[in-house]
C-alpha cells in the first residue's frame, strides 16, 4: 500500500503532466525560443534593401569624390545646382550638405536633409562613408605617400584563444559563450521557480476555497500534504527541464558537426565556442547543476509560496503576499548581472553562497569556472536552509489551511510559526 505522501506527489505529478497544455508547451516553448533568436537574422536576410539616391553638395571640393555608395545607397555629387533647387528636386531622397569647414569641422557643417527618417542601417552606412572620406582627406594633407596603405598594414585584428589550465588536456573556452550560456541557466531558473512555486500556493489556494482541504487532512497529514504538492509540482518541472535539455543536447550534437568545419576556419572565437559546445562532459556538468540548484531554489521558495496559500482564502489575497518571495527572486536575477561582470569577485561568492540568491548567482559563476568546493559551500548552504525553511512553513501550513474568514497579519503568521 502506497504511503499518503507518495500518494499526493502521483497525484500532483500525473494531473499536470497528463494535460495536453503541458505538452504543447513543453514541445514548443524550445521551437518558440529558437525562432526568437533566429527571427532578426532571417528578417534581415528576406527584408527588402532601402534603396535610397543621395544628392551631395560639397563646398569642400575634396570629401565627395572619397564617397563610395553600395546596392542600397547611391551618391550623385551635384557641383552647380544650389542647396534650395536639390531640396525642391523630388528625384532625390536626400541631400548630403557638406559644408567649407567640414574638414576641420565636421560636426558642425555637415547636415543630411531627408523625406523623414532614415533606415538606422542606411544612416550608419552614410556616416560610415562620411567618416572614412574625411579621414582620407585629412591623411592626404600630411603629404606621406601611400600613408593609407601604411596604416592598414600596421592595423592589427585578433582574437585571444583562451585555454582551460584546469582540464587535463588543453581545450579552447570561449567567454562570449560562457556568457550567454550564464544567461541562459539564470533566466530558466528564475521563471521555473518563479512559475512552479506560484503554481503550488495557486493549487492550495483554489482547494482550500472548494473545502477540499477538509476532506483530504482527514486521511494526511498536512506536513505530508504541503511536502507532497512541493514534490510533485517539482518533479513536472524537472520533467519539463530534462525533456528540454534532451533536445537540447540532440540539437547540439547535429548541428555542431555541421557548422565547425566552415565556422571555425572562418573566425577563432567560433573555434573556441565550437570547441565547448563538443565538450559533452563539460554539458553534461553544467546541466547537472543547472538541476541541483533548480531543484534547491524551487524547494527553498515553493514552501514560501505553500505557506501563503495556506493563509489566505483567495488568489487576490494571495498576490499581495507573494512580493515576500518574488522580491528575493528578483534580487537574485539583477545580482547575477553583476556576477556575470566579474564571477570571481568577493562579492559573487558570497551572493552564491547565500541561499536567497545562491541558485541564480552560483548558475551565472558555473559556465566560467568556478572551484568545486565553493560549489560545494553554496549547494550545502542552500540545502541546509531548506530543511529550515520547510520545518517553519510547515508550521505555518499547518495552522493556515484550517482558518477562514479574513485575511491574517504578518503578526499573526509570525505567531502561528511559533506554536508547538
Amino acid at each position: 500500500m502506497k504511503s499518503a505522501l507518495g500518494i499526493v506527489i502521483a497525484r500532483e505529478y500525473l494531473e499536470r503532466v497528463k494535460r495536453k497544455s503541458f505538452i504543447i508547451t513543453t514541445l514548443l516553448v524550445p521551437f518558440f525560443m529558437a525562432l526568437i533568436m533566429v527571427a532578426p537574422a532571417l528578417i534581415m536576410v528576406f527584408s527588402t534593401p532601402e534603396s535610397k539616391t543621395i544628392a551631395v553638395i560639397d563646398d569642400t571640393g575634396r570629401i565627395a569624390a572619397h564617397l563610395r555608395g553600395n546596392d542600397d545607397i547611391r551618391f550623385v555629387t551635384t557641383t552647380a545646382e544650389p542647396l534650395d533647387s536639390a531640396r525642391a528636386n523630388d528625384s532625390y531622397d536626400a541631400i548630403l550638405f557638406i559644408g567649407a569647414n567640414a574638414i576641420s569641422n565636421p560636426e558642425e557643417s555637415v547636415r543630411l536633409f531627408s523625406h523623414g527618417s532614415l533606415a538606422m542601417v542606411s544612416d550608419a552606412f552614410i556616416t560610415g562613408e562620411l567618416e572614412k572620406a574625411i579621414e582620407d582627406v585629412r591623411l592626404t594633407d600630411y603629404n606621406i605617400e601611400n600613408l593609407r596603405r601604411i596604416l592598414d598594414e600596421v592595423q592589427v585584428d585578433m582574437t585571444l584563444t583562451v585555454i582551460d589550465i584546469d582540464k587535463e588536456e588543453d581545450s579552447e573556452i570561449s567567454s562570449v559563450l560562457s556568457y550567454f550560456m550564464s544567461l541562459g541557466a539564470d533566466m530558466v531558473l528564475y521563471m521555473f521557480i518563479l512559475i512552479y512555486g506560484q503554481m503550488v500556493m495557486t493549487s492550495i489556494v483554489e482547494e482550500k476555497a472548494n473545502r477540499v482541504l477538509e476532506l483530504v487532512v482527514s486521511s494526511v497529514r498536512p506536513t505530508e500534504l504541503m511536502l507532497g504538492k512541493i514534490l510533485g509540482v517539482g518533479l513536472v518541472a524537472v520533467t519539463q527541464i530534462v525533456i528540454w535539455v534532451a533536445l537540447l543536447g540532440a540539437c547540439t550534437a547535429w548541428i555542431v558537426p555541421l557548422v565547425s568545419s566552415s565556422a571555425a576556419a572562418a573566425d577563432p572565437e567560433v573555434a573556441g565556442a565550437l570547441a565547448q559546445l563538443s565538450d559533452s562532459g563539460y554539458l553534461l556538468s553544467l546541466m547537472g547543476w543547472l538541476l541541483v540548484f533548480f531543484i534547491g531554489g524551487y524547494l527553498f521558495y515553493s514552501s514560501i509560496f505553500a505557506a501563503i496559500g495556506s493563509a489566505v482564502d483567495n488568489i487576490q489575497d494571495a498576490s499581495q503576499l507573494t512580493t515576500v518571495p518574488t522580491l528575493p527572486i528578483v534580487l537574485g536575477i539583477v545580482a547575477s548581472m553583476a556576477v556575470l561582470n566579474n564571477p570571481q569577485s568577493p562579492l559573487a561568492f558570497w551572493l552564491s553562497v547565500v541561499p536567497f540568491t545562491s541558485p541564480m548567482c552560483m548558475m551565472a559563476r558555473i559556465p566560467f569556472g568556478v572551484a568545486l568546493w565553493e560549489i560545494l559551500v553554496s549547494v550545502a548552504a542552500l540545502y541546509g536552509c531548506i530543511l529550515l525553511m520547510v520545518w517553519l512553513c510547515a508550521k505555518i501550513y499547518r495552522v493556515g489551511i484550517f482558518m477562514y474568514g479574513k485575511k491574517p497579519s504578518v503578526v499573526e503568521i509570525i505567531r502561528w510559526a511559533r506554536y508547538k
